[in-house]
């Protein structure tokens, strides 16, 4: 995995930039010029913006807005940022307690240096801030500080730019900041330096802050891990997540896979060895068909017409077909010979079909009927679909097999 990191300010022309490139299991390279002058084999590209031009704030939004477009989310940080909404780019990060953590940059300014760094050959490009990519524990703050000034990691989506400061005292605004924590004061604030020799006294920022400090070496976005920062272009970040994610199931993707391949193909060949079954079955019947009634001309189906041409010849020679009508009565009265008189509305017949209208003939008895149809060999039918009509009268079709 090789991550290039570009270090930018909004303020500055898209001209030149500060980077570094982290491969795994090896040392970084870093570098400063042109953005012609970029490395190009990287797998990820992270543009970091400065502490001080992304403005980290909260906000009450309605659940449906949450991920709506910068566009909207604009609108909700409009008294904080005291501009135009049109001209800044608001990102909602997540949940911070009640409230939502949104990330507000100068939109014109950021969309120079991504066109500039497209034109440059790096199109996919993360952007994160400075800020965010600190070190940070829950119940902490983290400070990174240069000797004059820094900034403050104060939750997972929240922290800000101080103002000035010295070895001896802490810069103002940390002071406010911890003032407007109340209740929610951090248990301590570890100091990262960013800077030789900018480490402040401890002791002195201690008794004016009233919280205790921890010292925790030198630090800056050229050193942070390559999963440090939260990406201010969510979807691009959260594609990578889920790929993530889902590596562990890999191996269990290929075998379901594998599974299925082998499933479909069974499928496939079973069903090629039944139409083949199929065919030859067919071709037997129309050759044995044949083969019986040479005088035949067309031949459509081969069962059909065999029976028909069976029936003509029992008729030829005196006697019945169980399409007639008095074998087709025989089996219908013995299924209807435990229904009530005067339930057979009417009969109708044709060759190989009878049809019956029945009243006064429960669900029950109905089923039975059909089942001693069936047990006869006799196909049934029951009209209209529903079953009765509206005067309560059953239809029933039988036809011979």
């Amino acid at each position: 995995m090789n991550l290039l990191r570009i270090y930018c300010s909004l303020l500055e022309a898209p001209l030149r930039c500060q980077w570094t490139l982290l491969s795994t299991g090896r040392a970084p390279a870093a570098g400063a010029g042109p953005l012609a002058e970029l490395p190009r084999a990287a797998d990820r590209v992270q543009l970091i913006i400065s502490a001080a031009e992304v403005l980290l704030t909260r906000a009450r939004l309605p659940r449906g807005v949450r991920r709506h477009s910068d566009a909207v989310l604009a609108y909700a940080v409009e008294t904080e940022t005291l501009g135009e909404p049109e001209t800044n780019q608001v990102t909602w990060l997540g949940a911070a307690g009640d409230e939502d953590a949104l990330a507000v940059i100068n939109k014109k300014s950021l969309t120079q240096w991504l066109e500039a760094l497209a034109g440059a050959g790096l199109g996919q490009c993360e952007v994160c801030c400075e800020t965010l990519m600190l070190p940070w524990k829950d119940g902490e703050w983290s400070l990174a500080w240069s000797g004059s000034e820094g900034y403050v990691r104060t939750g997972a989506f929240e922290g800000a730019a101080t103002d000035c400061g010295d070895r001896n005292a802490p810069p103002p605004s940390l002071r406010m900041m911890l003032k407007a924590a109340h209740g929610a004061l951090p248990n301590a604030i570890t100091v990262y330096t960013t800077a030789p020799d900018a480490e402040p006294d401890i002791d002195a920022w201690q008794r004016e802050l009233g919280v205790t400090l921890r010292r925790a070496g030198s630090w800056n976005w050229r050193t942070a891990t390559i999963d440090a920062g939260v990406s201010l272009t969510r979807p691009r970040r959260h594609w990578r997540t889920a790929l993530r994610t889902l590596a562990p199931l890999r191996t269990a993707a290929w075998i379901a896979g594998a599974a299925l391949f082998i499933h479909a193909a069974l499928l496939a060949t079973d069903w090629t060895l039944l139409s083949g079954e199929q065919r030859s079955l067919r071709q037997k019947m129309e050759a044995r068909f044949r083969a019986t009634f040479p005088e035949a001309v067309a031949l459509v189906d081969p069962a059909l017409q065999m029976s028909r041409k069976l029936a003509e010849a029992r008729h030829a020679a005196g006697q019945m077909d169980g399409g007639d009508f008095l074998p087709m009565i025989e089996n219908v009265s013995m299924a209807l010979k435990d229904v009530p008189a005067g339930s057979v509305r009417r009969i109708s017949f044709e060759y190989g079909r009878l049809t019956l209208d029945l009243s006064a003939v429960d669900d029950a008895r109905v089923r039975q009927i059909l089942a001693r149809l069936g047990q006869a060999g006799l196909k049934t039918e029951l009209a209209p679909a529903a079953g009765r009509t509206s005067s309560g009268t059953l239809t029933v079709t039988v036809r011979a097999s």
